[in-house]
């Protein structure tokens, strides 16, 4: 049962860890997407920048799920 335990322990902390990693990697794709000037509507422009700088924001408090996510929004309408 220990052994169990402890194998479960690893793989959660494992998939937190890969979460926390990818959020950078997301906002990065964001802002050399944006640097390229994308054919994008202000309001979307707008909607962009506030769901990377929420995706962060996110990720800096440890919600790495919530980061995620609300960066694959904005890649999402990037194109990305």
């Amino acid at each position: 049962m220990k052994i169990r335990t402890t194998l479960f322990s690893a793989l959660m902390l494992a998939s937190f860890t890969a979460f926390a990693f990818h959020c950078p990697v997301d906002m990065k794709k964001i802002d050399e997407a944006l640097a390229k000037n994308p054919n994008l509507s202000e309001a979307q422009m707008t909607e962009v920048k506030k769901l990377r700088a929420d995706g962060e924001a996110f990720h800096k408090a440890g919600k790495h799920q919530d980061a995620v996510d609300t960066l694959g929004k904005a890649m999402k309408i990037l194109g990305v």
